[in-house]
């Protein structure tokens, strides 16, 4: 039988043959702590009772399990031969009954690349912490089950644990007799259900709400940490967060949350963001923050809260059939994170942060040549892992925000309310959605969908104007172009903004008209007469998902008054719309970091900010001419050292620039205040270097030779922490050594030692563009070796290595050609590593376009 990749075909095949009544899973963590009992992956037991029924007696089927051992098979109270029936990853089941029941006694591993039951050992004090993390597919590493979403059923969890620990899942629990029992869950999927457990910090609090019925709901609220994280733990805004997302849904959806409790995990080691776990959701614990951050990371966090309560009802209540349909819940999740952000928190100006942040991610997915649909072609596993991606999530949300335009907020939230109580406790396809909206709106959805949901590309959007002798619009016309590749034209709806500069000298908007743009070019009459445009802007107010392009005189305002702009979302798209023309090789990348130079400073959105700090540092390492790089380089750290001393004490754009200084010094005196800061000797006034400032400040010096490995393990002394720690690898693997880097790549490649997170660490720090020279053999050895890791190692560390690890850095057409060479002669590779290598090959041209474009602009 196949392996681990479960396919869409056999996934229909089961779920057309089976239906699922129930599961109890047993679990016995107590092998958790102490020290490994026998050789090899340390195990705890797991046993699996599912009662199931089969409309084709006598047919035949499989469980998913993937195991180190099984220690028994039943099914109907007939023994199966372990050895014979299990393969490492699936039980065959024969002969089947219309009921049945299956038990399976196993011995499951624990995992250390956070996919399954991950273990993690505290080092600051010995600690074990347990979690789950199973999308798409990993709940079959803890117990046996029928592994695809549309076979939900209730679960029934029972654990044992050392007796100091606590143990939580998705239903209320209870300790008796030695052992955690948990209450039955609704009908859910296998990948939602979740198991946490050690000595967690953990907090609580409760929300009610009145319904206007009369009916009330109570919900308990509680909010864990690891204890070393206790002190940074601010469970007050996180309830706070929780009880607003609450309130907003409950007014909007009018469907009361269903899942009973609801705790929040912040656990160690964590792959992603977050996951909806009902009842249980888990997210990274970077969201607790050890050291002073930035209004935009509260923010993210709040987003992050609110994306994952919304699944609640969007893919946990209701759940998508296949993986073809991830949209279905990640896209809706996506958009209601910005929107209850707005609505229900102090975060008002989150579609900003969504306009420039979220739409980068999906501007650069749907480039890519492995671009899809929304609507996804998903035929096994690994595709589905590879399609958590900006488009599933960021271009989904977008083209919803767009859908809201198109048929009105009510009728959108009106067919939210339908979907739920129609589908609850089920499973759903594109067309369920599709049908309540053509209800509540009356629109033609299919003809939408096809345009939006089941073509792939981004068009762009280029104003055209012409003006009268009187020096008035005669003409402003919309053009729109797609790429050759993906050559579908959409219908948009937009608002077009004109923008002119004040006596004073501010450039604000005058006039705007909203348009159906449709075709390759639209007239949008209503701005006929308007004075002469300074700038105009074709997607004002973000309704609508493209590239937005500028006519002549409109780049020339930006070039010279960028700043003057007064409206914070229409500088953020201006923004975005310089970036994607660096990107496209229509604007040479110096010219965009001398934007940044210009009028970054003058940024009041301090999300918009670090966005365009992460730009700018992309332009100088990517897009940039070789030789102007040092240049380049010199100019970004003088201007962000200018920025730092001028930005007001304490604040947090001169948090925002110390840490963008410290990613770009390079020159000897600026390291030499990189360490100066650290050591006490300088000082800027009002910035408090935090622990988490000093590794921000040790890496670059890492990086240039200026701080060895002493160094680093005073530091780690110092902070003797797991993040601690994260940070010290990152460090070490940055050192500007011919044996550092040898030790870093057989860490990483040859060696499945490191956790997941130190894989990631390791990995950060092995890539340094000033050590462009050093890391040269490493492009040779990388395509020797990605296949085996593929084939070796978990995806989620495959994933790590083959995107973290390929040679970007070595950016010549000699490296262009090495990728097709191996794309040419492994044809037959699993088709989610060659995605990732075409993904890498794509940035790398994309790259070499940019550098031409910024060399073509040397001599002006």
């Amino acid at each position: 039988m196949p392996g681990e990749n479960l396919s869409r075909d056999e996934a229909r095949e089961r779920a057309a043959l089976l239906s699922v009544d129930g599961y109890e899973v047993s679990l016995d963590v107590r092998s958790a702590t102490g020290e490994a009992e026998v050789a090899g992956p340390r195990t705890f037991r797991s046993v699996t009772t599912i009662r199931f029924r089969c409309n084709e007696p006598g047919a035949s089927s499989f469980a998913d399990l993937v195991a180190p051992s099984v220690t028994a098979v039943s099914l109907n109270g007939r023994d199966l031969d372990p050895s014979e029936v299990f393969d490492g990853s699936r039980i065959v089941l024969e002969d089947l009954a219309a009921d049945n029941e299956l038990v399976v006694d196993a011995q499951c591993a624990y995992s250390r690349t956070g996919e399954g039951l991950h273990r993690f050992v505290d080092p600051e004090d010995g600690e074990v912490y347990l979690y789950t993390q199973y999308e798409p597919a990993d709940s079959r590493r803890v117990f046996a089950n029928f592994e695809q979403p549309d076979l939900k059923a209730p679960f029934r969890f029972e654990v044992r644990a050392p007796e100091e620990w606590t143990v939580w899942s998705n239903g209320v629990g209870e300790r008796v007799d030695g052992v955690w029992r948990f209450a039955e869950t609704k009908p859910i999927s296998t990948y939602i259900t979740c198991v946490v457990a050690g000595p967690y910090h953990y907090v609580t609090d409760s929300y009610e709400r009145v319904f206007e019925d009369g009916t009330r709901l109570e919900i308990p609220l509680g909010a864990m940490c690891r204890k070393g994280l206790a002190p940074h733990f601010d469970a007050d805004d996180v309830f706070l967060i929780t009880k607003q997302g609450l309130d907003f849904f409950h007014d909007r959806f009018d469907f009361p949350y269903p899942f009973g409790k609801y705790d929040q995990a912040f656990v160690p080691e964590y792959n992603l963001g977050a996951m909806e776990n009902p009842g249980m959701v888990t997210f990274r614990e970077e969201y607790i923050f050890r050291g002073r951050v930035t209004r935009a990371s509260y923010e993210g966090r709040a987003n992050t809260i609110l994306h994952e309560m919304a699944h609640m009802w969007f893919g946990d209540l209701v759940t998508m059939e296949w993986w073809d349909d991830l949209w279905l819940k990640e896209s809706f999740a996506d958009f209601m994170g910005a929107f209850a952000n707005v609505g229900a928190t102090r975060f008002k100006d989150a579609w900003i942060t969504f306009a420039n942040r979220r739409k980068a991610w999906a501007y650069r997915a749907d480039q890519l040549p492995s671009t899809h649909p929304i609507t996804a072609d998903i035929r096994d596993l690994q595709d589905a892992k590879l399609n958590f991606d900006g488009i599933t999530y960021a271009k989904g949300a977008s083209v919803l925000k767009q859908l809201v335009a198109y048929v009105g907020q009510d009728a959108f939230l009106e067919g939210a309310r339908r979907y739920f109580k129609r589908h609850a406790y089920g499973n759903t396809r594109l067309g369920d959605l599709l049908s309540v909206l053509e209800e509540t709106s009356g629109r033609d959805m299919a003809s939408w969908a096809r345009s939006w949901l089941q073509t792939a590309g981004v068009n762009s959007l280029t104003p055209q104007v012409l003006l009268t002798a009187e020096g008035r619009v005669d003409e402003l016309a919309v053009v729109q172009e797609a790429a050759e590749s993906h050559p579908e034209l959409r219908p948009h709806r937009v608002a077009v903004g004109l923008y002119r500069r004040t006596a004073e000298g501010a450039l604000e908007r005058y006039a705007r008209a909203e348009a159906d743009v449709d075709g390759p070019r639209t007239v949008v009459a209503e701005l006929a007469g308007a004075e002469a445009p300074e700038l105009v802007l074709v997607n004002d107010d973000d309704l609508t998902y493209c590239k937005t392009r500028f006519d002549e005189t409109s780049l020339a305002t930006l070039r010279e008054h960028l700043g003057a702009l007064t409206d914070p979302l229409a500088r953020a798209l201006c923004w975005s719309a310089l970036w994607n023309m660096t990107r496209d090789a229509l604007l040479p990348a110096r010219d965009f970091i001398a934007l940044v130079l210009r009028f970054g400073g003058r940024e009041s959105d301090i999300g918009v900010l670090q966005m365009l700090h992460a730009w700018a540092e992309s332009a100088l390492v990517h897009y940039v001419a070789p030789d102007w790089r040092e240049a380049g380089g010199r100019l970004l750290g003088e201007g962000a050292l200018r920025e730092l001393r001028d930005a007001a004490p304490g604040s947090e754009q001169q948090l925002a620039w110390a840490r963008f200084f410290a990613a770009v010094a390079s020159a000897e005196d600026e390291l030499g205040l990189l360490r100066g800061l650290l050591e006490g000797t300088e000082k800027i006034d009002g910035l408090d270097v935090d622990q988490e400032l000093r590794w921000t400040f040790l890496e670059p010096l890492a990086a240039h030779g200026a701080a060895d490995e002493s160094v680093l393990a005073a530091e780690l002394a110092r902070d003797d922490t797991a993040s601690g720690k994260r940070h010290q690898v990152r460090c070490l693997a940055a050192r500007p050594s011919e044996a550092v880097k040898a030790q870093a790549w057989a860490q990483v490649v040859e060696s499945d030692a490191l956790s997941n997170a130190l894989v990631e660490a390791t990995i950060a720090g092995f890539a340094q563009p000033s050590q462009r020279e050093l890391l040269a053999p490493y492009a040779e050895k990388y395509f020797a070796a990605i296949e085996r890791v593929w084939d070796e190692r978990s995806i989620q560390i495959g994933m790590d290595v083959v995107r973290g690890l390929f040679p970007s850095l070595r950016d010549s057409r000699e490296t262009l050609d090495a990728t097709d060479a191996w794309l040419s002669a492994h044809e037959d590779a699993a088709p989610a590593l060659r995605r990732l290598v075409l993904e890498a090959r794509d940035d790398l041209a994309r790259a070499l376009r940019g550098q031409a474009c910024d060399a073509a602009a040397a001599g002006r």
